[in-house]
C-alpha cells in the first residue's frame, strides 16, 4: 500500500510530502518524491534565482500526462481551474495557498489591472520542497525583491524560437549579436536554456527603473539585435508578422509577466528542467539532455553557474539613450503590451495587423 504521507528533514523543518509516490511524469514513472528530492539537490542555485521574489507557482498536481492542460482565462472565469472531471489539470497560484506554514514568507505585488496579491516569497528550501508538494513544477519568480516590488533588479532577455526556427538558431543568435551587444554595453549576461526550445539571458540591473523603463529596455535592445541580424531575428508582437525568426519577446520585462527561473522543471513528458549553462558549452547543448534525473549529478559537479550572478549590477543608460534615439531618429517608439493589459501611454494600437481595418490609425 502506497504511504499516505512521509516527512523529509529540510534545514530545521520537517516537510510533508503527501503521496510521495503519485507518479507526476509516466513516461519515465517519477514520483512526487522524486520531484521534492530533486529540488533538493539542487536548492542553492533555486534559491539564488527565486530568494525574496514575489513567485507565482505553476502547479501540476494531477501530474503531467497525456491530455494535461493549463487552465484558461475561461476555467478561471467558470471557476474550475484546479483539478477534477471537467476541470483544467494546472494552474498559476499567483496567491500564497490558503494554510501555508508560518514560516512562508509573502510578497505583496501589483498587478497590471492595480489589484494586489501576497505571492510566495522563498527564503529556504523548505519553502521550495513545500511548494513542490503542492505540484508545483515550474517557479515564475519576478524581477524584483521584496524589498522594493516596483523597482525590477534584473534585465530578461527571451529568445524564442518561431515556427520553423529551433534551439540550435536560437543559440545562434545568443552567441552572435547578442553577446557581441553584451559586450559592446559592458555587461555580463547569465545564460540557460528555457527548459523547451528557447535561451534565456538574464542581466543583473541597478533597481532605479520602473518595469516601464526596463521593457523599453529590453525592446531597445531587441530591436539592436534585429538591426544586427535582420533575417535571424526579429520584435514583431503579432505573430503573423513574425515569420521563421527568433523573436526577441521584449514583454517578458513588463509588470507581472514572469520566466521559468534557472531550475524550474517545465511540463513535458521527459521532465526537462531549465538549465543554467556556460557561453562555452553553448554551442554543444542539447536542451533535451537537462531532466530531473540528470541536474543533480551535474549540479553536484559543477554547482550552480548562475553563482557570481549577484556579485555586480549594471546602469540601463544606455540602453534607454539608445530607445530614444530609436523613437527620434527611426520613428520606432512603443510596442503592444498582451492583451490583459490596460491600454499603455505611447502604446500603438493593439490590433492584430490583417484585422486592422482603419487606414487612418
Amino acid at each position: 500500500m502506497a504511504s499516505p504521507y512521509i516527512e523529509i528533514p529540510v534545514g530545521d523543518r520537517l516537510v510533508k510530502v503527501t503521496n510521495p509516490d503519485k507518479v507526476y511524469f509516466p513516461e519515465h514513472g517519477y514520483t512526487k518524491r522524486q520531484l521534492v528530492e530533486y529540488y533538493l539537490a539542487v536548492a542553492d542555485g533555486i534559491l539564488r534565482a527565486t530568494r525574496d521574489r514575489p513567485t507565482t507557482l505553476e502547479r501540476w498536481p494531477a501530474g503531467v500526462f497525456e491530455g494535461a492542460r493549463m487552465a484558461t482565462r475561461e476555467d478561471y472565469a467558470r471557476g474550475q481551474a484546479g483539478m477534477g472531471a471537467g476541470k483544467s489539470d494546472a494552474f498559476y497560484q499567483k496567491r500564497v495557498p490558503k494554510g501555508a506554514p508560518d514560516w512562508v514568507r509573502t510578497a505583496r505585488i501589483a498587478f497590471p489591472s492595480g489589484r494586489f496579491a501576497d505571492e510566495v516569497c522563498p527564503t529556504e528550501p523548505a519553502v521550495i520542497a513545500w511548494a513542490a508538494n503542492l505540484g508545483t513544477l515550474t517557479f515564475h519568480p519576478w524581477p524584483v525583491r521584496e524589498g522594493d516590488v516596483d523597482h525590477p533588479d534584473e534585465l530578461r532577455i527571451d529568445l524564442d524560437p518561431q515556427p520553423g526556427t529551433d534551439f540550435s538558431d536560437a543559440v545562434r543568435v545568443a552567441l552572435g549579436p547578442a553577446r557581441d551587444l553584451l559586450s559592446e554595453l559592458g555587461y555580463t549576461g547569465y545564460v540557460k536554456t528555457s527548459g523547451k526550445g528557447g535561451v534565456h539571458i538574464y542581466v543583473r540591473i541597478e533597481p532605479r527603473w520602473t518595469f516601464t523603463e526596463v521593457r523599453r529596455a529590453a525592446l531597445a535592445f531587441g530591436r539592436e539585435v534585429e538591426r544586427r541580424a535582420p533575417a535571424e531575428v526579429t520584435t514583431k508582437w503579432w505573430k503573423e508578422e513574425r515569420g521563421e525568426q527568433i523573436f526577441i519577446d521584449f514583454n517578458q520585462n513588463a509588470r507581472d509577466r514572469t520566466i521559468a527561473s534557472a531550475y524550474s522543471v517545465r511540463p513535458a513528458p521527459h521532465a526537462p528542467v531549465s538549465a543554467p549553462v556556460t557561453w562555452d558549452e553553448l554551442p554543444g547543448v542539447d536542451p533535451r539532455d537537462f531532466t530531473i534525473a540528470t541536474m543533480p549529478a551535474r549540479f553536484a559537479e559543477l554547482g550552480d553557474l548562475h553563482a557570481s550572478i549577484d556579485d555586480e549590477s549594471f546602469s540601463l543608460d544606455t540602453l534607454l539613450d539608445m530607445a530614444d534615439r530609436d523613437e527620434k531618429d527611426h520613428g520606432l517608439g512603443d510596442m503592444p503590451y498582451p492583451p490583459n493589459y490596460p491600454k499603455m501611454p505611447g502604446e500603438p494600437k493593439r490590433v492584430q495587423p490583417s484585422k486592422d481595418t482603419d487606414n487612418h490609425a
